[in-house]
């Protein structure tokens, strides 16, 4: 089939290459345009666009391909569209021009997740299971058709980003599959229950900070699914510090208020929380570098009583 690829971040690069290496003929890339980046203001290519010009496919850009794209696309004459983390919302204009119409790549098992950041709100939420969702494009948000899905468990200690490698892979041998299955005639199409649909929002920076109130579990899944960003991080002494393991410790330290810190010797950076305490063990200070908390206290000393905040 003739395709095009609309997508931007990293995410997207696994499914790209996987197209290119494909039976499929890629008739062109679309993405999000370049972005200045660093004091020079220097425009800085998504990890998308790099891969289709090492490969010397055709590379597009839009503002607003809603706006700016649609004859472009027309022109293209796709057999069908795939989009992976594109970035922008598509018409329904642009979804009717491929006759097999568009699918998209998502990282969870649709209609759970909808919506922005499904990888870190499943480790935050505590998920025990996500996977990618290979679905029919649709006006709205994540509302499309389920074609095929793959299941893959969330390991105990594993981080968004971590996650989020595996599930590009996954996502892109599951991609390659289902665009085989639409070609032969032998792909379901299965309609969501709207009932059963969760939808979660895109994280800033701000919704890092750790509510230190809560119990060692949701601590520990909030840290994960922050890491590598927006990261979490708390406060000390009106300083940043950026938290990206803890532990559970056992013991009776004492202590009167949540994030309380009980403990900052060579056992580590312990504090209090709402079912007994947490070992901060991997940390980063402001203008610092990552490193263990017995690391950081060599050099630096927190004095006991001391409550890290937002």
């Amino acid at each position: 089939m003739k395709v095009i690829f609309l997508g931007t971040p990293d995410f997207a690069v696994n499914t790209l290459k996987k197209i290119i290496d494909s039976k499929h003929e890629l008739l062109a890339v679309v993405t999000q345009p370049d972005k200045p980046v660093g004091r020079s203001g220097k425009p800085v290519f998504s990890p998308v666009k790099q891969v289709a010009l090492e490969h010397g496919v055709k590379v597009l850009q839009y503002n607003k391909i809603r706006l700016e794209g649609v004859q472009d696309i027309k022109n293209l004459n796709p057999d069908i569209m795939v989009t992976c983390a594109f970035g922008q919302i598509l018409s329904q204009e642009l979804i009717d021009i491929p006759p097999k119409g568009i699918i998209n790549v998502h990282a969870s098992l649709l209609p759970k997740y909808r919506g922005a950041a499904p990888i870190q709100w499943s480790i935050i939420n505590g998920d025990n299971e996500t996977g990618v969702t290979i679905m029919q494009t649709e006006a709205g948000i994540d509302t499309g058709d389920i074609i095929t899905v793959e299941k893959t468990p969330i390991l105990p200690d594993e981080t968004a980003g971590e996650l989020f490698d595996r599930l590009s892979i996954i996502g892109a041998n599951l991609l390659v599959k289902t665009l085989d299955m639409i070609e032969s005639g032998s792909a379901t199409y299965t309609p969501q229950n709207h009932q059963l649909a969760t939808h979660v929002k895109m994280l800033k920076k701000e919704d890092g900070i750790i509510d230190f109130s809560k119990d060692y579990k949701s601590i520990h899944n909030f840290v994960r699914g922050m890491t590598p960003w927006p990261c979490a991080y708390c406060y000390l002494n009106g300083k940043q510090l950026k938290v990206f393991k803890v532990e559970k410790v056992n013991g009776d330290f004492g202590g009167n208020s949540f994030g309380e810190v009980v403990c900052a010797n060579k056992s580590g950076l312990i504090l209090k929380v709402a079912d007994g305490y947490i070992r901060l063990s991997e940390i980063q200070a402001e203008g610092g570098k990552r490193m263990s908390d017995t690391a950081y206290l060599l050099g630096h000393s927190i004095p006991l009583g001391e409550v890290l905040n937002g």
